[in-house]
């Protein structure tokens, strides 16, 4: 038996040495730093939260095995990477090591706020920006930036400790495009793309605002703050076509975002089977889904809107909300604690846009013969008041 254990920890050893399959500028792996997580979970819970929250579908099947008394997570071709011991029962469960404490009071809470994307000078290479003829731009890091601000100070006023991953539109990362066309040409090669002037471009772009960005922004939050929350402001969009002539539309809706839902695809890169345990085995998404529903509840009561409804398979609905689904996105996956992750309105429905030219403001104004708050107050509101019923203080 001993010989066994050695041989098998040998081979975990060796696979975790081989070159791994990462995504794109995904940090070197090492398996062994998730040895913190064992026994601290049963077979039972271990089941439920991969094939039904992070890998459902049957997407787990080909990169994890489940055995009577552990889990191993595997390469593509079956090559074991980590075996995970389970504890016996909850009794005897250790206590699950991580930076974040699961409180049910807003008081000295910590929350990380989260204004998506940049905005700024970056807000056209981003393609969060677009102009209606001789109207104010809309620009989504923009507005994100100032409904954070915003929010700091309510729920500072009630006691919660808060923190800006930025207050302005300088990026967290230092990479820039022209120091990512050798990245870039490796992500479209790997991809089946051809590599050109103009998708090397395209794509070094791409890995500086979504991707560099998130991994320096997810450094912040997993090394320096280490919050109890964070709170992922964003805006949602229907497509606009032409940027040079965007159109409007009627669609207004409404959802929240956890981490799960990897694909199989996803699966076969070592980072994302990495990441998926680290979030399983924290024990995130009870919490994710506990306070996502509640604040899902709040905005939906403060703006009205419907819920958004995915209808690929890239997400499924989770938490007995309509408003609320799991998703895998770097961000959400990245950031180890729990994350609630807002995409609220659509930036150029009509009455939106119309909002969005009002700008910020006290009181109420009369929009479409309603009498509204501003669109940046009445968000900031939906979102504390999800909150503080979340943690008794409805």
């Amino acid at each position: 038996m001993l010989f066994v254990r050695t041989a098998l920890l040998f081979l975990l050893l060796a696979a975790s040495l081989e070159a791994q399959k990462l995504t794109p500028l995904a940090p070197r792996l090492e398996w062994s730093s998730l040895g913190k997580f064992q026994r601290t979970i049963t077979k039972e819970e271990f089941t439920r939260l991969l094939t039904q929250v992070y890998a459902p579908r049957e997407a787990w099947r080909e990169s994890f095995t489940i055995a009577e008394d552990h889990a191993t997570v595997v390469t593509t071709p079956g090559q074991p990477l980590f075996r995970l011991d389970f504890a016996p029962d909850e009794a005897s469960a250790k206590p699950i090591p991580r930076y974040w404490k699961p409180t049910r009071s807003l008081r000295g809470l910590r929350i990380a706020i989260d204004p998506g994307h940049l905005g700024g000078e970056w807000a056209r290479m981003e393609e969060r920006w677009f102009q209606i003829g001789e109207n104010k731009p809309v620009i989504e890091g923009n507005m994100v930036l100032e409904v954070a601000e915003l929010l700091q100070k309510e729920l500072e006023r009630r006691g919660a400790k808060v923190v800006l991953l930025r207050t302005t539109s300088k990026p967290a990362t230092n990479l820039r495009p022209e120091k990512l066309r050798t990245s870039a040409a490796a992500s479209l090669r790997e991809r089946g793309r051809p590599v050109n002037p103009a998708s090397l471009k395209a794509e070094s772009e791409r890995l500086f605002y979504r991707t560099a960005e998130i991994h320096a922004r997810a450094r912040l939050v997993n090394q320096r703050y280490k919050p109890d929350l964070v709170l992922a402001l964003h805006f949602n969009a229907e497509a606009w076509g032409n940027p040079a002539r965007p159109t409007l539309t009627d669609l207004n809706h409404l959802h929240l975002l956890v981490s799960g839902c990897y694909s199989a695809r996803e699966l076969e890169y070592d980072d994302q089977r990495y990441d998926l345990m680290v979030k399983l085995l924290n024990r995130s998404f009870d919490r994710e889904v506990g306070v996502s529903r509640a604040v899902a509840q709040g905005m939906a009561r403060a703006t009205g809107l419907p819920p958004y409804t995915y209808t690929g398979d890239t997400a499924i609905n989770v938490g007995g909300s309509p408003y609320v689904w799991a998703r895998n996105l770097l961000a959400n996956r990245l950031f180890e604690c729990p994350v609630v992750y807002l995409e609220p309105y659509v930036m150029n429905n009509r009455e939106v846009h119309d909002r969005v030219q009002l700008g910020d403001y006290s009181g109420r104004r009369k929009i479409n013969g309603t009498s509204r708050e501003s669109i940046c107050r009445e968000y900031v509101r939906g979102v504390v008041d999800g909150l503080a019923a979340y943690h008794g203080r409805p």
